[in-house]
């Protein structure tokens, strides 16, 4: 693809100045997705595939969309599944591409583009910063899987987001322009209100009314690279990728898909509604075996063991699953 070979041209450049720090792998999209996070698959509210973890589907035998040309009308029946629809690089490395196979496409002495720093205590709280690539990930249209589909989105893998150019992602003040809410959220009553939503993402999917906290992984606010409570590095790049969906959200380049709002296309969705959402690790280590992609918000006690290593593992990949439903003819 032209795109890639561009990349793989500005990376030789890029990684001259720190070799060797660029880790990650590209995604193989038969062993490291988790197929079985495509389920359950429903039709007109019943489901027609495995069962797995799943939000509310929307019922009825048919449904209609409005047409540009005559009969106006499409008539159709309402279909559910989960998407794999997103990748999202947590790096330490400036410019990193960790999900494509750990090329840097700029040196990460660049000043004006934030700081990579090393976890640092202060009264025993440690803090950490990353940065964060969003890609366009259609892989259910490159595979051909489930083609009578029309509801899926098509086109090729593209990089939509690099946070290195991004003058809010490594300073809360300059972030407040774009989330100016936060100032309501940033008090204990506030906070102790997400162990709620921590419960609820643990226990099965977390409560969207509470769409400042990011369940057990800390605080939606700000939508910043900085982690104020680092618990650990897979703790950190999950609650990054919560705020790297609820900013794109906010920047009106991520739009919903849900409800009935979402049966005939997709619509603006702002603040972001975290059921929507669902996680699975890619790097260091694929998580593909059962329950392999979480809701938002859930901890990672159970799992993260061995995901953190020195070197090659400290960056991450996810990809996000995204709940579709439409209306289909």
């Amino acid at each position: 693809m032209r795109w890639f070979r561009c990349l793989v041209a500005i990376a030789v450049i890029g990684t001259s100045d720190s070799p060797g720090k660029c880790v990650g792998k590209f995604v193989n999209p038969i062993t490291d997705i988790c197929w079985s996070c495509l389920f359950p698959i429903t039709i007109c509210g019943l489901k027609v595939s495995p069962a797995n973890e799943d939000t509310s589907n929307p019922g009825g035998i048919i449904c209609k969309c409005p047409m540009p040309i005559p009969p106006y009308v499409r008539i159709g029946f309402p279909i559910s599944f989960w998407e794999p629809a997103r990748l999202i690089d947590v790096t330490r490395v400036k410019f990193c591409l960790v999900s494509m196979g750990g090329i840097q496409i700029g040196a990460d002495s660049v000043r004006g583009h934030g700081n990579i720093s090393n976890f640092n205590t202060s009264n025993t709280i440690k803090k950490s910063f990353y940065q964060v690539h969003y890609y366009k990930y259609p892989v259910l249209f490159w595979l051909q899987l489930l083609v009578q589909f029309v509801c899926l989105e098509k086109g090729d893998m593209d990089i939509a987001y690099i946070t290195e150019f991004d003058p809010m992602w490594n300073d809360d003040e300059t972030a407040f322009v774009l989330n100016p809410e936060a100032v309501l959220f940033g008090n204990p009553i506030a906070q102790a209100a997400c162990a709620a939503d921590s419960v609820a993402a643990t226990a099965g999917f977390p409560i969207d009314m509470l769409f400042w906290c990011s369940g057990c992984q800390g605080s939606m606010y700000p939508f910043t690279g900085h982690v104020p409570y680092h618990v650990g590095a897979v703790q950190a790049s999950l609650l990054l990728t919560s705020r790297m969906l609820a900013k794109m959200h906010r920047e009106l380049l991520a739009k919903g898909t849900i409800g009935k709002a979402g049966m005939c296309g997709q619509y603006i969705m702002t603040p972001m509604m975290k059921t929507q959402y669902k996680q699975q690790m890619l790097y260091p280590s694929a998580t593909t075996g059962k329950g392999g992609c979480k809701p938002l918000g859930r901890t990672s006690v159970h799992w993260e063991g061995g995901k953190e290593k020195p070197y090659t593992g400290e960056d991450f990949a996810y990809l996000i699953w995204r709940k579709r439903v439409c209306c289909l003819l």
